[in-house]
C-alpha cells in the first residue's frame, strides 16, 4: 500500500452494483420462534434447548446476571433485570414466546409479576415462566401425588413446597441438596441426580419432579422414568414442552419420557396477560 494512501477514502470510481430482486423466505426458523431468558450461572440449560429444539424451530437466549449464591434474596432480585432482558431477545424477528428460564426464581417472584416484566420488555411475545411450565406437565400428566427432588437450600425448598401445595398437588416428600453454588450445581453428576430422584420415590406417587433448570437431568431422565416406572417431569424437559405446545408445536420427541409425547391439552395455564 502506498504510503500517501488514507484507509476509508472513497475512490474516485465508486461501487454501483446492479439493481437484483433479493429472494426471501421465512427463514430458518419458519415454524416457530422461542426466547429464553437464562441465568449467567447455568451450565445445562443452553445445551438443554438446543439440543431438544425440533427443526424449524428457532431458539434465542439471554443471560441474566445473577450472584453465584442460589438464595431466596438473590432469586428475588432477578425482578429488576427482567424486562430489559426480555427486550434482547431478537426484537426485529419477535419471538412468538419468552419464558424465564429458573424454577426456583419463578416461585420466589411469583409467575405473573415475572409475566409482566416480560410483557414489558417483548410485548409482542406470548410470557411464560419455568415452573408454569412444570405444572402444566404434571397436570397434562395426570398426577396430583408427587415426589420433588432439589439441588436447593432448604430455605427454596420450604417455598417449593408452599408453591406446589397451593396449586393443588400433595406432596409426598420433597429433599433437597442444600447446594448453594449456583454454577456447582450444573457439575452434579447425571448418575448423582438419577440415584437422588429414584431414592425420593414412593410406590404411591403418580408422578416424580426433578426441579432445578441448571442440573443435568436431562441426560438421565428417561432412565428414571424407566426404572420408577412412572412418568418423571424435569425443569427443562416442562419448560421446553410447554414453550412449545404453546408455540402450536405438537413435536413428539423421543428419549426424554412421556411427556413430550403429548399434546398441550385443555388443562393447562395460559397467562393472563392476553396474547
Amino acid at each position: 500500500m502506498s504510503g500517501n494512501s488514507r484507509v476509508g477514502t472513497v475512490p474516485t470510481n465508486p461501487v454501483r452494483s446492479t439493481p437484483r430482486e433479493v429472494g426471501y423466505d421465512q427463514g430458518t426458523h419458519w415454524r416457530a420462534k422461542l426466547g429464553f431468558i437464562i441465568l449467567s450461572t447455568d451450565l445445562a440449560m443452553e445445551e438443554n434447548i438446543f439440543r431438544l429444539i425440533p427443526e424449524g424451530v428457532g431458539a434465542s437466549v439471554t443471560r441474566l446476571r445473577t450472584d453465584n449464591d442460589c438464595t431466596v434474596a438473590n432469586l428475588a432480585a432477578h425482578i429488576d433485570d427482567m424486562a430489559e432482558a426480555a427486550s434482547l431477545l431478537q426484537p426485529e424477528a419477535r419471538p412468538d414466546v419468552v419464558c424465564y428460564a429458573c424454577t426456583s426464581g419463578s416461585i420466589v417472584i411469583g409467575e405473573e409479576r415475572v409475566m409482566a416484566e416480560i410483557r414489558r420488555g417483548a410485548p409482542w411475545a406470548q410470557p411464560a415462566t419455568l415452573v408454569t411450565g412444570v405444572i402444566n406437565a404434571l397436570h397434562r400428566l395426570e398426577a396430583h401425588r408427587i415426589v420433588v427432588a432439589t439441588p436447593y437450600l432448604d430455605e427454596i425448598n420450604t417455598m417449593e413446597l408452599k408453591f406446589l401445595q397451593g396449586k393443588g398437588f400433595e406432596v409426598l416428600d420433597i429433599q433437597g441438596l442444600n447446594v448453594e453454588d449456583g454454577e456447582a450445581m450444573g457439575r452434579i453428576t447425571p448418575s448423582y441426580l438419577r440415584d437422588f430422584a429414584l431414592s425420593v420415590d414412593r410406590d404411591d406417587a403418580d408422578a416424580i419432579f426433578v426441579s432445578c433448570g441448571g442440573i443435568r437431568t436431562i441426560d438421565v431422565l428417561q432412565q428414571i422414568e424407566d426404572a420408577a416406572g412412572k412418568p418423571v417431569v424435569c425443569s427443562n424437559q416442562a419448560m421446553l414442552w410447554d414453550c412449545l405446545r404453546r408455540a402450536g408445536i405438537d413435536d413428539a420427541i423421543e428419549g426424554y419420557g412421556r411427556l413430550f409425547q403429548l399434546d398441550w391439552g385443555d388443562n393447562c395455564l395460559r397467562p393472563k396477560l392476553g396474547d
